[in-house]
């Protein structure tokens, strides 16, 4: 007899459109129809992520005894770690073994509170062990689906044992899935955005490298990263999310910067990956300072939007920073046991 369980992906994918020739188009099916603008950057188009690491292969399934190695992974092209240029908005592809098989690509999600999976990677791990349906809450609404039972996720040293992985719709643009942040209480993110290099490794507690600005953090919600921001004269909560492409902010941060009329507006779609639609408003803001940085030229797309008001952010300014401003440093470090996001700016030394 099937069942539904309730799970909270509140942030997998912040899937954003614009309209062309009267339709909507997905993130990352039809890249020209995208207007996105990175921070002190022209307006910018989403691509398709690389093609998809192998899912036939096989790895050994190490012992549950042994702790996991660390994954370090470097290319000379970007396949992990993109970073947000003027044609483009970064992102971070974590290379997940699932059940000893893959590895997968799936976005790093700092924002979901769960990891989930794609039709075909749930096909290459094989149905037989679904286990049922799962109540999966996006971005821009909620939606049953059905759900795999694994008995181990593995990236870096992040280890998942056992897991139950809700089936979604393929929104990522050639990624996999997502990893969200359900394995991540004491882990240390390293993503090096010119070098395509990313780590998931335990937390030692690393002091930040010369150079490197440090933003403390705190965890709110059952689990998501915020810090305090100022936008112009506006105190804010920003919400760290590594899986939203495009940054957003509820109507009380809009109500709130009224007093800085928006030289342009753009009116949007907002897609989730409940395939959900939204509309939204895509304005630039004042400069946002986060930590002791600076940012200029940030764009928030505004919108009434389900995930704010599921989580009880509509009374008081908040903004998810997606990858539009995440994805525009060199190096991005996040720290769950230190509670704190240590950045290195474009263009600085180490």
């Amino acid at each position: 007899m099937a069942y539904t369980r309730r799970v909270a992906i509140q942030n997998p994918l912040v899937a954003r459109v614009r309209r062309c020739a009267g339709d909507s188009l997905l993130w990352g099916l039809l890249g020209s129809c995208f207007l996105l603008n990175s921070p002190a950057a022209e307006p910018a188009a989403t691509p398709d992520p690389p093609p998809a690491i192998g899912t036939a292969s096989t790895a050994p399934e190490s012992p549950a005894s042994s702790q996991p190695p660390e994954i370090v992974v470097e290319a000379t092209e970007p396949k992990y770690v993109a970073p947000t240029l003027r044609d483009r908005i970064g992102r971070i592809w974590a290379p997940v073994l699932i059940n000893g098989k893959g590895p997968f690509r799936l976005v790093l999600d700092t924002g979901a509170s769960h990891s989930a999976i794609i039709g075909r990677v749930a096909t290459s791990l094989g149905m037989g062990t679904q286990t049922g349906n799962i109540v999966v809450r996006g971005v821009t609404g909620s939606a049953v689906v059905p759900a795999l039972k694994v008995d181990r996720m593995e990236v870096g040293a992040v280890l998942i044992e056992p897991s139950t992985l809700p089936i979604v719709a393929d929104v990522f643009g050639g990624a996999e899935g997502v990893l969200g942040r359900e394995g991540m209480p004491d882990k240390r993110i390293y993503a090096d955005f010119r070098k395509d290099l990313l780590t998931i490794s335990r937390s030692h507690r690393e002091r930040a490298p010369p150079g490197f600005n440090v933003v403390p953090l705190k965890l709110i919600r059952g689990g998501l990263l915020s810090t305090e921001v100022r936008i112009g004269a506006i105190r804010a909560t920003a919400i760290i999310d590594t899986g939203g492409q495009q940054t957003v902010g509820n109507l009380a941060l809009l109500d709130a910067l009224k007093r800085y009329p928006p030289k342009d507006s753009l009116m949007e779609d907002i897609i989730g990956v409940t395939l959900d639609v939204q509309p939204g408003n895509t304005v630039s803001t004042p400069p946002m300072d986060i930590g002791t940085l600076k940012l200029r030229g940030v764009r928030v797309t505004f919108a009434d939007m389900y995930l704010f008001d599921h989580l009880k952010l509509t009374h008081e300014p908040t903004v998810f920073l997606g990858m539009d401003v995440l994805g525009s440093f060199d190096v991005l470090v996040i720290d769950y046991r230190m509670r704190e996001m240590q950045i290195k700016p474009r263009g600085r030394a180490y």
